[in-house]
């Protein structure tokens, strides 16, 4: 076999691991974005997909078949996402004589169209939420049927993506349009439902697999509550809510449907679970998972081999019977996007990049060396953090700890935020439904920033300030070696965060520093290896990244969180404040795009009237479609843009009179 992998970034290189592993030469595809990622660099032979949209590139099936060919890969593997639920795809691949890693294209057909799975669940008895299916007049003369609250979701949708909750009927008309439009843009199928929404559900997953002979089992279940915007953040297995009942009946009831329509290859079944541990079927996704890792660290089969094998016509090695949940596992899902900032994606260039490591400790990412780059043409999911232990409390605490030894600089990411999340109490007691963060958010960055205060800022400080010395010594015939150290200042400022801070020194040396407190001298060290520096204080050790960017500003990660160190008395380029640079303009008749984007929907023209809050423009960001508000009453002088335009980050899209 010669495995393409039809796919990018954390999944291809999760892939090419197991290929490796099993002696199987590999093939990358790329689009000219991902020219220097690792799963280009990292794979035996790679292909360029031509192009700059993604309908071009990864969604484009004859350019993906013709590098399979080109190269006599005579297998692909679609990873998740892109084509992989597309059943043209895989019939595509059947054509060519090239095999599938993956479902056949009926399974596919028959599970991937949401629709079709709910009405054959419903003929097995599996339990389904109450809906309605058709055209959008249609959905909007029979909503009654469903009542509110409901869901409008996209029939091929999925990982998130095509799906609006609608409370009154003055929204419906809209929400089935823009989920409409979303689904055709990401899943090349307009067509939508409506489904009852159930209130502060759980969602756990089972996941199953079958081979080509008729056999099929489940690995257990994920629990996947802890979301935004419809999409995990946080998954586990074994679910903490689910009692030894439950759990054999679902996982029956997962086996029952994928048997039903001649599965084979790995599958998740999605149920929504209420209060009183009530099942709803909700979706069957026809592929690999993103948080395929717990289960693997729980049951410890690798699922990609066991693709690979079905692949190629050969039956499953366990059975049911064989199949045992051990410790517990949790995942987080790492992301260029801004918590604070209703986790607005955030693309933009890495000047920093180091991953946790250790027992227990597993990172499936893009494997960034050092800097890289996350784009705006993509998803923002840049990895996934996985700990193991014997118990549920165990994993927890190791997933403190190994957030706490990641560090990303340059963009912002939700790390500090899962961090926050794990820690708090209803995550401690397992009391997290879907609608938690979305519902909490307020109180969780509350929570967050609380956290972050009660870190001592000497830790901060003292670590900014010993790599400020480190930055010096290293870059002779700098601004730093310029300025000196401290220009005979006994007591200099320093900055974290915008604040002001003094500390009383005695002696700045790089490598060590002693200050007053009270009369008493401390002493700080600083301790580097291959993976981190090391900052002694007080007897005890904290580990921590930092890196200077090109204002002079030092970025610190330490204790979970990332810190703003500036020197007062060194020099910043042409006079830089930094903490008033990239600050939001409010400048109110010159709107600007929020990120580097594409202009998906223009919903107003030149002259017209507009209302404070109303959504003048949509600019779709790293597959998630943000809308442009208005910013106050007033009239469109000038649009500067279209549909279809791409925009950095700051443009100018509206003048508003």
């Amino acid at each position: 076999m010669k495995l393409l992998i039809a796919n990018r970034g954390e999944i291809a290189l999760r892939i090419q691991k197991t290929a490796r592993r099993m002696s199987i030469p590999v093939v990358a595809v790329y689009s000219h974005h991902d020219r220097d990622a690792q799963h280009v660099l990292q794979a035996g032979e790679a292909v360029l997909l031509p192009g700059e949209n993604l309908s071009e590139t990864y969604l484009n099936i004859e350019a993906i078949i013709a590098a399979a060919k080109k190269t006599g890969a005579n297998a692909i593997h679609p990873g998740y996402g892109f084509l992989s639920e597309n059943p043209l795809f895989s019939e595509a691949c059947e054509r060519e004589g090239i095999a599938f890693i993956g479902p056949s294209a009926a399974s596919v057909r028959a599970m991937g169209n949401k629709i079709a799975a709910r009405e054959a669940a419903v003929k097995l008895g599996v339990p389904v939420t109450t809906g309605v299916t058709g055209e959008p007049d249609f959905l909007l003369a029979n909503y009654d049927k469903v009542g509110f609250p409901m869901l409008i979701k996209a029939a091929a949708g999925g990982g998130g993506k095509g799906m609006r909750i609608v409370r009154t009927p003055g929204e419906l008309e809209q929400a089935i349009e823009n989920t409409s439009r979303e689904a055709l843009n990401y899943f090349g199928d307009g067509t939508v439902y409506i489904e009852q929404f159930i209130e502060g559900p759980r969602h756990i997953e089972f996941q199953v697999l079958g081979d080509k002979h008729g056999n099929m089992v489940h690995l257990f279940e994920r629990e996947c509550s802890a979301q935004r915007r419809h999409q995990k953040i946080i998954e586990e297995a074994p679910s903490p809510a689910l009692t030894p009942e439950v759990r054999k009946k679902m996982g029956e009831s997962a086996v029952l449907l994928a048997s039903s329509i001649g599965y084979y290859s790995a599958g998740t079944i999605e149920f929504l679970v209420d209060n009183d541990l009530n099942y709803y079927f909700l979706e069957m996704n026809t592929r690999i998972q993103v948080e395929h890792p717990v289960t693997e660290m729980t049951t410890g089969v690798d699922l990609v081999e066991e693709q690979i094998r079905i692949a190629n016509g050969e039956k499953l090695r366990f059975k049911q019977s064989d199949l045992l949940q051990k410790g517990h596992a949790i995942e987080c899902r790492i992301y260029a996007e801004d918590p604070f900032n209703n986790f607005m994606p955030s693309p933009g260039k890495i000047h920093l990049y180091r991953e946790p490591a250790g027992q227990h400790i597993r990172v499936d990412s893009m494997e960034i060396k050092g800097k890289g780059m996350i784009h705006s043409a993509f998803d923002p999911m840049i990895g996934k953090l996985i700990t193991r232990g014997e118990t549920r409390e165990d994993a927890r605490s190791l997933m403190i700890h190994a957030l706490s030894q990641y560090a990303v600089q340059g963009i912002q990411t939700n790390i500090p935020f899962l961090s926050g999340l794990v820690q708090h109490d209803s995550f401690i007691r397992n009391a997290i439904t879907t609608r938690f963060i979305d519902d909490e958010l307020e109180n969780l960055i509350g929570h967050v920033k609380k956290l972050k205060t009660s870190v001592d800022p000497r830790i901060p400080l003292l670590a900014g300030l010993l790599e400020s010395l480190k930055i010096k010594d290293e870059k002779k015939d700098s601004v730093w070696q310029t300025i000196g150290y401290w220009r005979n200042l006994p007591e200099p400022k320093l900055r974290l965060d915008g604040q002001e801070h003094q500390l009383n020194f005695i002696s700045i040396t790089p490598g060590k520093i002693k200050i007053r407190e009270n009369n008493a001298v401390t002493e700080t060290l600083l301790r580097e290896d291959d993976s981190a520096s090391c900052l002694i204080l007080d007897g005890l050790s904290y580990s921590f990244h930092a890196c200077a960017d090109e204002k002079g500003v030092i970025t610190v990660n330490v204790c979970g969180f990332q810190f703003q160190f500036e020197r007062a008395d060194m020099a910043r380029p042409e006079h830089v404040d930094v903490f008033n640079a990239g600050e939001l303009q409010t400048d109110r008749s010159n709107i600007v795009s929020p990120m580097p984007g594409k202009v998906i929907k223009v919903n107003v023209k030149e002259g017209e009237k507009v209302y404070k809050g109303q959504v003048l423009l949509v600019v779709e960001a790293m597959k998630m479609e943000n809308n442009v508000l208005s910013p106050a009453n007033g009239t469109i002088k000038r649009l500067h843009v279209k549909e279809g335009d791409t925009v950095d980050g700051s443009a100018l899209l509206v003048n508003l009179e």
